[in-house]
């Protein structure tokens, strides 16, 4: 059976954190745009079959000039005041899709295999997101700062995107979030609290999401030892 794969792209951030006021999609990492690796990657991906990239009403007319060489049709819309609303919007503009893939803009260092295994994932289990099992010890930290117990690390996941769902479910778990006012950090949440479980698709430690100026000088060097290895 055939699907028709359609990737969000989650890309109206203000890149605060960066230290600037420009979209740190539009951020230079080796003399390209980060939002240029990351459609390059998804793009290598033969089953994704076009893109919704969701982002600030100033940066529409940026995105549409670093992706107007697509091949895949790209669909550049405004998003939202958080980045549950901006998903919610890119979900519902994606009215063909049977699956979404659900990614971070930011997200520049995925690998193509790893989308594909996490949509392998999501046809086979209805749901999968990318992740990596937590190498540090975790703790519980109360209001006051100070540490509750310590989780078990073996059975706690970073979790990173792609996160990859049948369209109808996620948008009517988003549906039901809007109107409870419920909110959370990303849509395995929102999935996990309305609709059901999630598979764990083994994601990359390198897959980080850029956000500070830290990441940037980290996102080099994994690109120049990549270079490297070709």
């Amino acid at each position: 059976m055939s699907f028709r794969i359609t990737a969000v792209i989650a890309a109206a951030g203000s890149g605060t954190r960066m230290g600037g006021k420009k979209n740190k999609i539009f951020m230079p990492v080796l003399g390209k745009p980060v939002i240029t690796y990351t459609m390059e990657a998804l793009s290598q991906c033969d089953e994704i079959d076009d893109f919704v990239i969701v982002t600030r009403e100033c940066d529409i007319d940026e995105c549409i000039k670093y992706t107007k060489d697509e091949k895949k049709p790209v669909k550049v819309i405004k998003g939202g005041k958080t980045r549950q609303e901006s998903v919610y919007l890119g979900i519902s503009e994606a009215k063909d899709a049977d699956i979404v893939v659900i990614h971070d803009g930011a997200r520049a260092l995925v690998l193509p295999e790893i989308v594909k295994k996490t949509i392998s994932d999501a046809i086979e289990f209805d749901a999968a997101a990318t992740g990596v099992m937590s190498k540090d010890s975790l703790k519980k930290v109360d209001s006051d700062g100070f540490i509750e117990k310590t989780i078990d690390r073996q059975t706690t996941c970073l979790i990173q995107t792609p996160q990859i769902f049948k369209r109808e479910a996620i948008l009517k778990a988003h549906e039901l979030a809007v109107a409870d006012e419920f909110f959370a950090t990303d849509d395995c949440a929102i999935y996990e609290r309305y609709i059901g479980r999630i598979k764990l698709s083994a994601g990359s430690y390198e897959n980080i999401k850029l956000t500070t100026p830290d990441d940037m000088i980290i996102a080099e060097n994994i690109l120049k030892r990549r270079r490297k290895a070709l």
